[in-house]
């Protein structure tokens, strides 16, 4: 794997974000058998490479931008999908309601472009192990491609072709991560699979889908701790004397759901009434 968290002058093959005089995004790869596009103009990637972040480049219409290296929030909006991506503002609660640590083996499903892989894959660093399923094979294809191609080889990571709810067969995992629409029919396997302690979380987009999950998880009665947030997320302007909310926020992207498995034989307290 790439070094996850670089200092310096900026290298060959880095992924980077260039911004123009709006502070529009473009994401870029400093490879240099390559020019970059942008605006209907180049930059040669040379005139980048060595150069310390927060520098200015031209391009050849002589139209400035600020160059940085991209840090996972800026990455995951821009990379290539073929389905919509998990929000950075969903992937941050994510990794803190399922507790991912170094170290954790984790089982993901529902791979999409890779951009939750990416996360979890930094979270649980090297001396930890993701296992991902996904049914759909151009959608595993492309969150390897994705993965490869912004965090290098990675010797940790495994991606199975596959539905999770017939096919998860890992046991001792620490943590499962599921972007899936039915995640309830996971709830057998997952509590095979995880080791007494070991928290199940899914995000969801609707209501309905949450509220099945929730009721699936306690009459099942071998999860507790179960709980439901939503995130949402409002950027601030400021101009002169104006100091207002953005009109437009990040609302409802998501529900999260998370639980813990019980140990072997017991079963969640009755609820008071």
């Amino acid at each position: 794997m790439k070094n996850l968290y670089p200092k310096g002058p900026l290298q060959t093959d880095e992924a980077v974000i260039l911004l123009d005089r709006k502070d529009r995004e473009y994401l870029a790869r400093l490879d240099q058998r390559a020019t970059i596009s942008i605006r209907g103009g180049k930059i040669a990637v040379a005139d980048i490479i060595g150069r310390p972040e927060g520098s200015v480049v031209r391009s050849s219409l002589s139209e400035p931008f600020l160059v940085f290296r991209a840090s996972l929030p800026q990455l995951i909006p821009n990379l290539p999908r073929s389905a919509q991506v998990i929000y950075p503002k969903d992937i941050g609660p994510i990794l803190l309601w399922a507790d991912i640590f170094p170290g954790a083996r984790v089982v993901e499903a529902g791979v999409g472009a890779g951009a939750l892989s990416m996360a979890l894959l930094r979270a649980i660093g090297e001396t930890g192990q993701l296992i991902s399923y996904e049914i759909r094979a151009d959608f595993a294809e492309l969150a390897r491609k994705n993965v490869f191609r912004y965090l290098g080889p990675v010797s940790n990571w495994t991606v199975k072709l596959g539905d999770v709810a017939s096919e998860l067969t890992e046991t001792e995992i620490d943590r499962i991560v599921l972007d899936l629409p039915e995640p309830w029919q996971v709830i057998g396997r997952a509590w095979s699979a995880l080791r007494p302690g070991g928290y199940f979380l899914s995000y969801l987009p609707t209501v309905l889908q949450v509220k099945t999950l929730v009721d699936a998880l306690r009459d099942d009665s071998r999860f507790s701790c179960i709980e439901t947030t939503e995130t949402l997320m409002r950027y601030w302007h400021f101009k002169g004397m104006s100091a207002r909310p953005q009109h437009r926020m990040v609302a409802h992207t998501g529900f999260i759901t998370s639980a813990r498995r019980l140990a072997d034989g017991e079963k969640d307290l009755p609820r008071a009434r």
